[in-house]
């Protein structure tokens, strides 16, 4: 009891009850609060942990699951519903980031680790090389003309004739998803499990170079996965940042609990079946409307499944 008393007077003392805009004094005492109630989120002082858990997963057994299928999904976040997703902004009545960012700082601060080149998990990715996809250091053409003349190179010459490119959270418009759906039979119910998250932005090898097209490459508006994580891996870090929510602003809704309850909307793009995991786009090339039935016929086929279960 003594340690508890102790411990709610460090809590008190460093602001912990004072860290909102309701209760400040001056917008910097604000910010000053809000980064000392995150290091002691994170571990950083002998205090009772304030820090938000994660709802855990319930342990599932393959005789448990019924009926499952894995299917991948892409949202984008230009609709309104996904909106919140791409909300970033740093003011003093609140703080959102956007969930690149969220996932980046994440893997930036060695906290989420689960970071893979691919869907499938299998080349994991360290932050170092990380950085070489999302970012380009480039030198212009008159920069390697002189380079290539044997002329002197001042350090001027390399910092006007360099150029830089990076994938920032405005650049990524959309979010890849790998989730299962499954019927548990002891529950009875249609249930469905995030596996993976990927933010899609584009290549930063191909920004700036007018002949992209010429490359092979078809140009800056092409998205490409800059990489995979393996979702469970990284619900503790989702779960300490909160979602703008249209409906409250001052709502603690954060990341893992909007993406389990899937509010979001979104495409599916490639299924589980017999065939393997193809994509839509490779069976139906070049028709998009017919692309689009069929994403809305695999998700039909799914919700069928459950209803399906109280037929007799």
């Amino acid at each position: 009891m003594k340690y508890l008393v102790v411990c709610l007077t460090t809590l008190m003392s460093v602001g912990v009850y004072a860290q909102n805009i309701l209760n400040a004094k001056s917008p910097q005492e604000l910010r000053e609060m809000r980064s000392e109630m995150y290091d002691i989120v994170n571990g950083g002082q002998d205090t009772i942990s304030t820090a938000p858990i994660p709802l855990p997963y319930g342990n599932i057994q393959d005789k448990d699951i019924l009926w499952s299928r894995v299917v991948w999904e892409i949202i984008d976040l230009n609709e309104k519903l996904n909106q919140p997703y791409y909300y970033s902004h740093d003011e003093v009545t609140a703080n959102y980031v956007s969930l690149y960012d969220a996932l980046f700082n994440g893997i930036n601060a060695g906290e989420i680790t689960e970071v893979y080149d691919d869907d499938n998990f299998t080349s994991k990715v360290d932050p170092e090389n990380l950085k070489s996809k999302i970012q380009a250091v480039r030198e212009s053409d008159w920069l390697q003309d002189k380079r290539a003349s044997g002329e002197t190179i001042t350090e001027q010459d390399i910092m006007e004739g360099t150029d830089h490119f990076k994938v920032d959270t405005k650049s990524v418009k959309l979010i890849k998803i790998k989730g299962m759906w499954y019927i548990d039979k002891r529950l009875g119910q249609m249930k469905y499990r995030l596996l993976g998250i990927a933010p899609m932005g584009p290549d930063p090898q191909v920004l700036g170079l007018n002949d992209a097209a010429a490359l092979g490459y078809e140009g800056e508006d092409e998205m490409i996965d800059l990489f995979w994580v393996f979702y469970p891996g990284a619900r503790d870090v989702l779960s300490r940042y909160t979602v703008f929510n249209p409906r409250n602003g001052s709502s603690s809704i954060t990341y893992d609990d909007v993406l389990n309850a899937r509010r979001f909307s979104s495409i599916i793009y490639k299924s589980q079946s017999e065939y393997g995991d193809g994509e839509i786009s490779h069976y139906i090339p070049g028709d998009a409307k017919s692309q689009l039935e069929e994403s809305n016929r695999i998700k039909n086929e799914i919700l069928q499944k459950e209803n399906n279960m109280w037929n007799y």
